[in-house]
C-alpha cells in the first residue's frame, strides 16, 4: 500500500491553518516579550505591554489552537461538512488582523472591535453548526466560547480603565480554558488511552466517564468562577484545594502510569496533570500569597496546562487528520520536553526572587524551541494535503 494524495489543502480543515498560526504566533509572541523585557523593543500597542503578553497568550495563541481544535472537532460531533474555503479564510484573516492591530499604535476601540469579533463569529459558526446537526450535547462548548468572548471584552475594557482593573477579564479567559480542558480533555484523555492499551491487549483500561466526573467537572468549575471574581480569601482556598485534589484523583484513574512507551499518549496526562497542580497553587495562593505569589499559580495553569495540553492536542491531530501514524518521534518527544521545561521553569521563576529573570529567560528559550521545534515538524504536514492509503 502506498500513500496518495488526495484534493483538499490548506484550507481544507480548520486544524490547518490555525495550528499553524497558533504555533507562529506562540514563537513571536514570546521573542517580542523576551525582547521586551530585554530592552530590545518596545510595544506600543493600545495595551500596555504586561497586559499585551497576558491578552496575546490567551487570545490569540490559545484562542487560536482552539479555533483549529473545534472548527476540527464539529463535523465529527454533527456529520456535518465542516468550514473550509473562503469562510475559512475570512475567520483566519480576522484572528490575524486582531494580532497586528493588538501590536500597533492604533485606537484600542478599533483593535477591541476586531479582536472580540474573532471568538463571537467562532462562537456563532460552532453553534450553529451543533444545533443544525440536532448535537445539543455539545452545546456547552459553545457556551464556553461566548464566556471566552466575554472575557476578551472584559479585559479590553478593564485594559482602557472602563472598568476597574482587577484583571478579572484575563482570569475568566484561563478559567474557560481550563474548563474547556476539562470538559474535553475528560473525553479524550482515557478514551485515547483505551483505545492504544487495548491495541496492547492491557486488562486494566481507564476508568469509564461516570458520576465522579461529573462532580470533579462542577467543583472545577465552581472553583474557577469564585477564583475569577475573588482570587484572594479562604473560599477560594478551600475550593480550589478540594477541586485540585478531586482532578489530581480523577486523572489517576486514566492509567496514565502505563502509557510511558508512547509520548503521545502521556503527554495528554502531563497536560492535564497541569490542572490540579495549577489548582493547589492557585489555592495556596488564595490563602497565603505571601508564601505563593499569584503569578506562579497563573502559569501553573497557563504554561503549564494549557499550553501543554494545546500542544498535546495539535500534535495527535495533526498526525490523525493528515493519515499519519498515531506516533511521536523523537522531535516530537523534544518538543514535549521543552515546553514542559518551559512551563516548569516559569513556575519556579515565579516562586523565586533571586533567580527570577534567569528561570524566566531559561522559559522562554524553552518555549521558543519547543516551538521552533514543532513547527518544523508539523508545519510541512499542516500545507499540504491529507495523505490516503491506497492502492498501486
Amino acid at each position: 500500500m502506498t500513500p496518495r494524495i488526495k484534493s483538499g489543502g490548506f484550507l481544507e480543515r480548520g486544524f490547518r491553518p490555525f495550528f499553524l498560526l497558533s504555533g507562529v504566533y506562540a514563537l513571536v509572541a514570546m521573542a517580542l516579550w523576551l525582547l521586551f523585557l530585554r530592552g530590545g523593543v518596545l510595544l506600543r500597542g493600545p495595551m500596555d505591554p504586561l497586559s499585551w503578553h497576558a491578552h496575546e497568550m490567551l487570545f490569540g495563541f490559545a484562542g487560536a489552537a482552539v479555533a483549529g481544535f473545534v472548527l476540527t472537532a464539529v463535523p465529527n460531533w454533527t456529520g456535518r461538512l465542516p468550514l473550509s474555503g473562503v469562510p475559512l479564510l475570512l475567520l483566519v484573516l480576522l484572528w490575524a488582523a486582531a494580532r497586528v492591530l493588538a501590536a500597533l499604535p492604533v485606537p484600542w476601540p478599533l483593535a477591541a472591535v476586531v479582536d472580540v469579533a474573532f471568538p463571537v463569529t467562532l462562537c456563532v459558526v460552532v453553534v450553529r453548526e451543533v444545533i443544525a446537526g440536532g448535537n445539543r450535547r455539545n452545546l456547552p462548548v459553545g457556551a464556553a466560547l461566548g464566556l471566552l468572548a466575554l472575557a476578551n471584552v472584559w479585559d479590553w475594557l478593564e485594559s482602557a480603565f472602563l472598568l476597574p482593573d482587577e484583571t478579572i477579564g484575563p482570569r475568566l479567559g484561563i478559567a474557560v480554558l481550563v474548563g474547556l480542558i476539562a470538559l474535553i480533555g475528560g473525553r479524550i484523555v482515557p478514551s485515547f488511552t483505551r483505545n492504544w492499551l487495548a491495541q496492547r491487549k492491557a486488562e486494566r483500561l481507564p476508568a469509564p466517564f461516570g458520576r465522579f466526573d461529573t462532580a470533579v467537572l462542577i467543583a472545577t468549575l465552581v472553583a474557577l468562577l469564585v477564583w475569577t471574581v475573588q482570587p484572594q480569601g479562604w473560599a477560594g482556598t478551600v475550593l480550589l484545594g478540594l477541586a485540585g485534589v478531586a482532578n489530581l484523583i480523577r486523572l489517576s484513574r486514566w492509567r496514565g502510569m502505563a502509557t510511558g512507551a508512547e509520548p503521545l499518549v502521556w503527554i495528554l496526562h502531563l497536560g492535564y496533570l497541569g490542572i490540579p497542580l495549577g489548582l493547589l497553587l492557585a489555592a495556596l495562593s488564595a490563602g497565603w500569597p505571601d508564601l505563593v505569589p499569584e503569578v506562579a499559580a497563573l502559569h501553573g495553569l497557563t504554561a503549564g496546562a494549557i499550553t501543554v495540553m494545546i500542544v498535546a492536542v495539535m500534535t495527535r491531530a495533526t498526525l490523525g487528520h493528515s493519515g499519519r501514524p498515531l506516533h511521536a518521534g523523537w522531535v516530537t518527544t523534544l518538543v514535549y520536553l521543552l515546553l514542559l521545561t518551559a512551563a516548569a521553569t516559569r513556575v519556579w521563576a515565579g516562586l523565586s526572587d533571586g533567580l527570577y529573570m534567569p528561570l524566566l529567560l531559561t522559559s522562554g528559550g524553552a518555549w521558543i524551541g519547543g516551538f521552533t521545534l514543532y513547527l518544523l515538524r508539523y508545519g510541512p504536514i499542516q500545507v499540504v494535503p491529507r495523505r490516503e492509503t491506497g492502492g498501486g
